[in-house]
């Protein structure tokens, strides 16, 4: 099997590529597929010979989405509708991932798949015009939405509380946004999973919830990330209004992920396990 896949050094990406064992994956950087040109990468696909096609390149700057709404709406949008209608043409599986920030984030209850979705702002419409996009194609896909995602490479709230916790022993986190931390390589091992069974012909189109469980707050993930890797952080909570951001974030990021389980076996990770073998990475 053959994955063509958008996206080589994200979180994602990188542990696709570490995962793939005997699996063939031709990743594209920017220089090799800019998403802000999505007639180029569709152009890609119309030639590739790849039996799989994989999106896991996204304009994630959640904040500055806000002030550069025109560009996240052709990276997050435009272009996976691009790829997504050649895929189509070729008849050739594709998979996308998309996020919990399609969702208001009202409620403590989990998100399901054909819950009515109503972005807060501008990071969540783009994501979920690609999400239209890759339906409306009429291809072949699974699009998977995730949530806090977190590795040992990239930007992310893992590496991010670490270096902070090694300088300060006092921090104030959020308490009130409550999610399901996702480690990248569990992303990637649903992704893989997900594209074997494409190739098999046992595939299923449609929305897939794929997100770490127990659901926490911002604040739990740091104090689990603290005793880990046995730093001592005195932990303050408190609510997202005291720590204003220009991009308002969902309160509730908590997805239920029965549906992946039914349809393609795939369980709900445990992030705790996961975040053991990151920071186990890192330190």
């Amino acid at each position: 099997m053959k994955i063509l896949m958008f996206g080589k050094t994200g979180q994602v990406a990188t542990e696709i590529l570490r995962r793939a064992g005997d699996i063939e994956v031709e990743a594209l950087d920017r220089a090799a597929a800019d998403q802000a040109n999505p007639a180029a990468c569709a152009a890609l696909v119309a030639k590739t010979n790849a039996d799989v096609i994989i999106n896991a390149a996204a304009y994630t700057a959640v904040d500055k989405a806000e002030e550069d709404e025109a560009t996240a709406a052709i990276i997050n949008g435009e272009a996976p509708t691009a790829i997504a209608n050649a895929a189509a043409a070729r008849k050739i599986p594709f998979l996308h991932i998309s996020t919990d920030y399609v969702f208001h984030g009202n409620g403590d209850t989990p998100w399901v798949e054909d819950d009515k979705t109503a972005p807060v702002g501008a990071y969540g419409w783009t994501k979920l015009a690609g999400e239209a996009g890759v339906m409306t194609a009429g291809g072949s896909h699974a699009i998977l939405r995730t949530s806090w995602v977190f590795s040992a490479h990239g930007a992310n709230f893992v590496k991010t509380m670490l270096r902070l916790g090694a300088d300060r022993d006092a921090l104030s986190i959020v308490d009130d946004q409550v999610g399901g931390p996702t480690a990248a390589g569990d992303i990637a091992e649903a992704l893989l999973t997900i594209a074997k069974a494409f190739h098999q012909g046992k595939g299923a189109s449609g929305v897939y919830h794929f997100a770490g469980t127990p659901a926490v707050s911002w604040r739990q993930f740091a104090e689990a990330i603290f005793d880990e890797a046995g730093l001592q952080v005195d932990l303050t909570p408190i609510p997202s209004s005291d720590y204003p951001t220009p991009a308002a974030r969902p309160l509730n990021s908590r997805l239920n992920c029965a549906k992946i389980k039914t349809d393609y076996g795939i369980e709900q990770p445990d992030w705790w396990a996961s975040l053991r073998e990151v920071i186990g990475e890192l330190t």
